[in-house]
């Protein structure tokens, strides 16, 4: 991997006090990178920013951020700030093209302004909606299903106009379904209310709910439950360090990469993991299907492999449910 040193400056991580950027600021700190934080904590947690890290406490559409940009020399920007609910995002499209789309135009124009040469953007699986060939790949069609997807869709366009404009380059990760915590217990998913399969299981396997929803099963699968690709946190945030180097190597060029194992679990496959890692079993409750859940989602993961110096370390799911656990057992107790 690119030495740190070779940037010349720090790193910015965007929603750096919530589950994915703060795996991503460990990720970096841990390979000799200086990183700064801004986070506004709408939804994340001061205490989850490494110490080594600095934060500044402010919403990525703030004009300040371009002082902040030159205040600490910044120089590349990892992008995580956003509201992630796919169903939300149907009953609520505005607040997703405010918080995903608008915000995001804001926080471009600050690294404009401030000359930063690196963008790395925290984009989605959601950008394909309901994928004519599984395993879907790059340059497959992008046709989003719910604002989600579209409001992150928009974010990539941008960047993609924006680069052509300006001396900056950037990547764009498309990940799937995240999962997992810090194997040394420095973070994990920590959200109130979280809608992630895995976070949702492992709360019901530590007392925290009655019983896990399932919805929909009667998708075109093959146990009629939904089927995605889930990825360890840890492997995802190291994936965005490596693609940093990428940029730093490849001025001028950018590029947009699937983040996945490019293998898909069903919902009950996942539980049935849950089960075993907890020598328990944990309850279903079958509903109907979600607005803007597509039955089908796994990455082709031979670009990112090909393109980037990474390759995933925890490619497991009995580990990532593993991982998930052990980090909601600590926050029981922590009291959260």
């Amino acid at each position: 991997m690119t030495d740190a040193v070779t940037l010349d400056g720090k790193v910015m991580v965007t929603g750096g006090a919530g589950y994915i950027g703060s795996h991503a600021v460990l990720a970096l700190l841990d390979a000799g990178y200086e990183v700064v934080v801004i986070d506004n904590l709408v939804t994340g947690f001061d205490w989850a920013v490494d110490g080594r890290a600095a934060f500044v406490e402010m919403a990525v559409e703030d004009p300040r951020v371009a002082d902040v940009l030159a205040e600490h020399n910044v120089r590349a920007i990892m992008h995580f700030a956003g509201s992630v609910v796919v169903p939300e995002s149907v009953s609520d499209p505005l607040k997703y093209y405010r918080n995903n789309t608008a915000a995001t135009r804001s926080l471009i124009e600050s690294a404009v302004k401030a000359g930063v040469p690196h963008f790395i953007f925290s984009s989605t699986a959601a950008t394909y909606g309901t994928p004519e060939r599984v395993p879907v790949t790059e340059t497959d069609p992008t046709v989003p299903i719910n604002p989600y997807g579209m409001s992150k869709l928009m974010t990539e366009a941008m960047l993609r106009d924006v680069s052509a404009a300006h001396p900056m380059n950037y990547a764009a990760l498309r990940y799937f379904n995240v999962a997992g915590a810090d194997q040394q217990g420095r973070s994990g998913q920590s959200t109130v209310g979280a809608t992630h399969l895995i976070k949702i299981a492992v709360e019901a396997a530590t007392g925290k709910r009655a019983a896990v929803s399932v919805f929909g099963d009667d998708f075109d699968t093959r146990d009629g439950t939904g089927v995605r690709d889930y990825i360890h946190v840890s492997d995802l945030a190291e994936a965005h360090v490596a693609a940093l180097a990428w940029l730093v190597e490849h001025p001028g060029e950018s590029v947009t990469l699937n983040a996945g194992y490019g293998r898909g679990f069903s919902v009950l496959e996942v539980l049935d993991s849950v089960d075993r890692v907890t020598n328990m079993t944990i309850e279903r409750k079958m509903e109907g299907r979600r607005a803007g859940d597509p039955a089908e989602l796994i990455s082709n993961n031979a670009a990112i492999l090909a393109t980037i110096d990474w390759t995933p370390k925890r490619a497991d799911l009995d580990g990532v449910v593993r991982d998930a656990l052990a980090w909601e057992r600590k926050l029981g107790e922590m009291g959260r």
